[in-house]
């Protein structure tokens, strides 16, 4: 006599397709069943209950199409993971790519600011010393070099034109370079007014051609000079047109 195929000591254990399937047939026997168990009318002959009664029977090609039906599900579930796995990735790539671009974004912007704020700070302090260095006043050596040039910086700033070699070559003819020198032989020391200072001119001309901001004493050397290349820029057109005496 065959061994039974099915006794428990030849069975084997069932895989999840396997379990899905019978499943299935469970469904279907149970709702082929129910379908069995109540009458279509009231007027049921008993051959009918009978016929309905009987047990429900599944071809291979039923079985193989409720397989076929699972597969499709499984694959769809899988498909559908696999999507969404590579829509969370994309997201997270541009999520990271936007982040690296506001990084960089902010970081130009704050060399850019950095930048700006440097070369700001570096024409302030320029400002700052050009402002420093106006307000300092210049010295001028006490001789007769820094006479000339502290008088032409004023004559400049006047308005009054000379040059260095024009007012040194009449200095030296006038007075040889004495900030002290005084005339007291020629017309002008007869009629009571002696020509005085380097540039040699009289207490009236130095009053009425005196530059503003220099000292009213004639003997000082720069307002003599200043003075005097005011009276010779109105009368000659400048001290460097000056050859003799004036």
């Amino acid at each position: 006599m065959p061994k039974n195929p099915f006794t428990r000591g030849h069975s084997r254990a069932l895989t999840k397709r396997h379990k899905i399937a019978v499943a299935g047939v469970a469904t279907l026997g149970a709702a082929a069943v129910v379908f069995s168990a109540v009458p279509g009318n009231a007027e049921t002959t008993t051959s009918e209950a009978a016929v309905s009664s009987a047990p429900v029977k599944y071809s291979s090609e039923q079985l193989q199409g409720l397989h076929a039906d699972v597969r499709e599900q499984l694959a769809a579930k899988a498909l559908q993971s696999k999507a969404a796995e590579a829509k969370a990735q994309a997201e997270a790539k541009a999520k990271a790519a936007a982040a690296a671009k506001k990084k960089a974004a902010e970081a130009a912007a704050a060399k850019k600011a950095a930048q700006a704020r440097k070369a700001k700070e570096a024409a302030s302090r320029a400002a700052h010393r050009a402002k420093l260095k106006a307000a300092a006043p210049k010295s001028y050596a006490n001789n007769l070099d820094g006479w000339i040039k502290e008088s032409l910086a004023i004559m400049k700033a006047k308005g009054i034109p000379g040059s260095y070699n024009g007012l040194y070559r009449n200095i030296m003819r006038e007075s040889s370079g004495n900030p002290n020198a005084i005339n007291n032989w020629d017309i002008n020391a007869i009629n009571g007014i002696p020509s005085k200072g380097l540039l040699q001119v009289i207490p009236p001309t130095f009053q009425a051609y005196h530059v503003a901001g220099t000292s009213w004493n004639i003997y000082d050397p720069v307002a003599n000079i200043t003075a005097a290349a005011n009276y010779a820029a109105d009368k000659y057109g400048s001290m460097d047109n000056v050859n003799s005496a004036y």
